[in-house]
């Protein structure tokens, strides 16, 4: 699961202000302690030198180390016996119990060289986050109302509207939720307001919800972003090209926006297959049909989108219009 450099180093960031704030708070409950039980303060240096002691005998050798050791041991084990009556008879037992804030990790965030599942919902939360200031927001497929679309046929295709938006909401829901390194990639297709932008908002939350990095961008926005990244040596877009070809799955939103130019066949064309040759899923939404494709950008294109991508055709009234007279 490749989460951005950006979306790491905050989740990091975030986990080591939480890692300070409980070891600051350690610290104060500590520092009241010693103003209640004065000899406590003394017990803790006492345990120090006595660590302190058994690390010096365990260096300097001789005869007598073994024996230097064992009383270190002794005076150790029983400060600290100690140390815990002091404790418990005043604020009761586990007072002052050091827990860790992850107690897999430590709060340090991995595991050897492995991402600790503390850190992994941190990168979950601030992709999310991401993901709602791209306007994906909070939709999900719950949410999704196959009454919006007429039950009569479709008079070109003459099949069954709400039928088949069923199959089409079916299949969006199922990709989402068994989303992994092997999922494939759709192609929505089909006029405006029809709901091909809050299905892909649905599957990228729950993609991102199961811990996977999830780019969403509109067309327009992708190419104006590739654009400056290559002539322009941006490097907050260098860095945003990269992560349209690293992320787990890639959403592009209303292709076919976007001003044409053979920038942008020469663009879509090498991202989807970088795309397709590394394996990573890619999501793309269109008011263009087949044939609008292969004449705006290339049969080149048109191809891959054919061969690589499963269609689903989105077909109904404008739900948008609709809401926005009223009707819905």
């Amino acid at each position: 699961m490749a989460y951005s450099r950006e979306i790491v180093k905050r989740a990091q960031d975030r986990l080591a202000s939480a890692k300070a704030d409980h070891e600051s708070q350690y610290q104060q409950c500590l520092q009241e302690t010693y103003r209640q039980i004065p000899e406590l303060r003394q017990i803790d240096q006492q345990l120090r030198l006595t660590v302190a002691k058994a690390a010096q005998a365990a260096f300097s050798g001789g005869g007598d180390m073994q024996a230097m050791i064992e009383q270190a041991k002794q005076e150790n084990l029983g400060l600290q016996a100690k140390r815990q009556a002091l404790l418990d008879a005043t604020f009761g037992t586990g007072w002052l119990d050091e827990t860790p804030l992850c107690p897999h990790c430590g709060g340090y965030g991995y595991i050897g060289s492995q991402m600790c599942d503390c850190l992994a919902a941190l990168c979950r939360e601030e992709q999310r986050k991401e993901l709602t200031l791209l306007a994906v927001g909070d939709h999900t497929f719950d949410q999704f109302r196959l009454d919006f679309y007429p039950d009569r046929n479709d008079p070109h295709l003459g099949v069954n509207i709400r039928a088949l938006m069923e199959r089409t909401y079916q299949v969006c829901r199922g990709y989402g939720e068994n989303f992994n390194e092997k999922t494939g990639n759709l192609l929505f297709s089909g006029d405006t307001g029809l709901g091909k932008t809050f299905l892909s908002a649905c599957i990228a939350r729950t993609v991102s919800d199961k811990g996977y990095s999830v780019m969403y961008e509109s067309a327009g926005h992708l190419f104006s972003t590739l654009e400056r990244a290559k002539f322009s040596g941006d490097e907050d877009a260098r860095r945003a090209s990269e992560r349209y070809t690293a992320c787990d799955l890639l959403i592009v939103d209303d292709l076919g926006t976007e001003m044409p130019g053979q920038f942008t066949t020469a663009a879509l064309y090498t991202l989807i297959n970088d795309r397709l040759l590394s394996g990573k899923a890619m999501i793309i939404s269109t008011n263009l049909n087949t044939e609008d494709l292969s004449k705006r950008y290339s049969p080149q294109i048109a191809s891959r989108l054919r061969g690589s991508f499963q269609r689903l055709a989105f077909l109904g009234d404008d739900i948008r219009l609709k809401k926005n007279w009223g009707q819905l």
